[in-house]
């Protein structure tokens, strides 16, 4: 597997960083939202736990992501844009 330059590796890391850091205001976003709409319509019960936890996982392995802990799992690429060969 060819090495990216270390320009093109650092753009690519503030990228995956960009990307987690949207997705992380756009969940806290959400979460601020739901929890009170939660706690006004149905005090009896707490449903805004369930999308607080079946978004918070995908979120965990997008910071896994966006930390490059998957760097080592790409499949190796023929060519320059990685196409079938």
């Amino acid at each position: 597997m060819t090495e990216l330059p270390p320009e093109d590796t650092s753009r690519a890391a503030r990228n995956r960083l960009r990307g987690f850091l949207n997705h992380l205001i756009i969940y806290f976003s959400a979460m601020i939202v739901l929890a009170p709409v939660n706690f006004f319509l149905t005090p009896d019960r707490l449903w805004f736990v369930f999308p607080l936890v079946a978004w918070g996982a995908p979120l965990a392995i997008h910071a896994a992501f966006a930390m490059g802990l998957f760097e080592g799992w790409r499949r190796p690429s023929s060519g320059k844009h990685g196409g079938n060969p």
